[in-house]
């Protein structure tokens, strides 16, 4: 593993000291929190395939906590173990943070041990005994290089026979798995092994990703996500204000998130870019990439006419998947390339790849990839993903828009049609934002998350996953409890395969925030209401500290 950095900026020592407010349920240990189930949660989405799946965790109640006497909290000590999983976002170490604590707070001697490199860290039983000693210089710090993290996918009967045996040989009574919905998918399963082999191990989730795509109405928001698009708002906002500066070029800003366009949306709602791009409204018109170009060249036009050759726009990093023949050609792609993985792998040069799967492809698919600039195309035959799909993070979906639109532009040159300039600069902010200190909304979010995981393992209650809401209150108000993990599920292709997952929570086009954005959209386009947030505070009034995403606040507005 890495050497621990022994660097401590000034703004770290002070963040140290930031005390996360806990929910006022939580104030007390756990014999003193009373978990109340409420309905049996119910199953929309492929619920014959899931019920035969998860046999013995489907069907689970959602859990409540109350104040109130706990006489089922063992007095006996436990050992739990926690692993940190998928990409990076902030507040993962106040989650473990937030989980020792809850623990400790019930019996000191309870044990806490974190995994260590993600879910390999489990496979090849490798961790490391948490102590406060240990954990003190990383409390409010980003990043999850405590324990550091990994990709390692969970769903092999060898790993799950694997997991069962180094947990049982390190007498771990319980796994607390953060992650976004692959993550906690791996967790459902283990859950469910695990009662299926009739062993006492408690398997709870904790909802983790900068995308914003792991949501419903029990788990408001995913951690990390107030943080990034906190940090993005703040570089956008500053080439808003470069832009409106010099007059001159148009700023093109790619933004995380693969599948859910939250993050661009809500960066635009922070900083009234000129124009902001949902994949989720582009593939329910079935716009076509051709169309997206158009677009975007007549509000370039539309500008260009009062002297304004400038201009920002926002694009979220899985654009090409929402655009209706991409998304088609990209499935089809994934398939090919599946069924034939030995084949490709023999090939030395990417154009070899290329040429070997258009004969492969539909004559309509094959025509479409042609037609992309080279290294666009070249670009959709790297390596895959962990689950076997094209890795949409490198394909540089706003060059290829520029590339496109310099070519509209000239076609309606040419026909006196167009008479501004176009200069285009490009930028990518992803992983910029996933390791930022935490906002105080994220800190406290996160704590709390952690101690009410806590909460659900002390109870025993397995293939949960920890869920703290009423979000725009202030934290004390905040609700706490625990929702089913395969309630979250359906079913979907990877690797060909159809597979368990729990579903992308997408940007709901029906939606306040969206309408919100809808509303106000065509302003932004032709006039400069940019807004320049500047970087994120922790320190100074409420009113500055402690804001919400413009999102919580519209999806909870009347």
């Amino acid at each position: 593993m890495a050497k621990e950095s022994t660097c401590v900026s000034k703004l770290q020592i002070e963040r140290g000291k930031f005390k996360p407010v806990l929910p006022d349920i939580l104030k007390k240990d756990a014999s003193f929190i009373k978990p109340v189930k409420r309905k049996v949660t119910n199953y929309t989405v492929g619920q014959d395939n899931l019920r035969e799946i998860f046999k013995n965790t489907y069907g689970l109640p959602e859990i409540t906590f109350k104040k109130g006497v706990n006489k089922n909290i063992a007095k006996k000590s436990i050992k739990v173990a926690v692993v940190l999983s998928g990409g990076q976002a902030p507040g993962g170490h106040n989650v473990i943070a937030g989980l020792f604590d809850g623990l400790k707070k019930t019996n000191e001697k309870n044990i806490l041990l974190g995994y260590l490199g993600g879910p390999s860290g489990i496979l090849e039983n490798r961790y490391k005994l948490i102590s406060e000693k240990m954990l003190c210089n990383y409390r409010n710090t980003g990043g999850f290089d405590f324990i550091q993290s990994g990709r390692t996918k969970i769903e092999t009967p060898e790993q799950l026979c694997l997991i069962r045996d180094n947990l049982t040989a390190s007498k771990v009574d319980a796994l607390v798995i953060v992650g976004g919905d692959d993550s906690n998918t791996n967790a459902a399963m283990i859950a469910e092994y695990m009662k299926k082999e009739n062993l006492n191990k408690c398997i709870v989730g904790v909802p983790k990703t900068i995308d914003g795509d792991l949501k419903n109405k029990y788990i408001e928001t995913s951690f990390g996500f107030d943080t990034a698009t906190k940090i993005y708002s703040e570089l956008v906002g500053n080439i808003c204000r470069d832009v409106n500066s010099s007059q001159k070029y148009w700023h093109f800003v790619r933004l995380m998130g693969r599948s859910a366009s939250h993050i661009t949306l809500e960066v635009g709602f922070k900083t009234q870019p000129n124009v902001v791009l949902i994949g989720e409204e582009i593939l329910a018109n079935k716009m076509t990439l051709a169309e997206v170009v158009e677009n975007i060249v007549s509000v370039i036009v539309k500008r260009a006419q009062s002297g304004k050759n400038f201009g920002v726009i926002l694009v979220p990093e899985g654009l090409i998947e929402f655009i209706y023949e991409m998304k088609k050609l990209i499935s089809n792609l994934n398939d090919v390339l599946v069924e034939n993985s030995e084949i490709v792998a023999k090939f030395h040069s990417v154009e070899e790849k290329k040429e070997f799967i258009y004969t492969k492809l539909s004559k309509e698919d094959s025509d479409l990839m042609k037609s992309l600039p080279v290294g666009i195309a070249s670009q959709f035959m790297l390596d895959r993903d962990p689950h076997g799909n094209v890795r949409l993070s490198l394909i540089e979906t706003e060059k290829l828009l520029v590339e496109m639109i310099q070519k509209r532009l000239l076609e309606l040159k040419r026909v006196n049609k167009y008479k501004g300039k176009f200069l285009a600069i490009t930028h990518f902010f992803g992983y910029e934002g996933r390791c930022g200190i935490p906002s105080n909304f994220d800190a406290n979010y996160t704590y709390a998350l952690g101690y009410n995981a806590a909460m659900l393992v002390l109870n025993g209650f397995t293939g949960y996953l920890s869920s703290v809401r009423n979000l725009v209150k202030p934290p004390k108000y905040w609700e706490c409890g625990g929702i089913p993990l395969t309630m979250m599920m359906n079913i979907e292709k990877r690797h060909g395969k159809d597979k368990p997952v729990i579903r992308k929570a997408l940007v709901d086009l029906n939606g306040k925030p969206f309408k919100k954005f809808v509303k106000n959209r065509n302003k932004w386009a032709i006039s400069e209401n940019y807004v320049f947030p500047g970087p994120l505070q922790y320190f100074g009034p409420p009113e500055l500290t402690d804001m919400i995403t413009k999102t919580l606040q519209f999806e909870h507005s009347k």
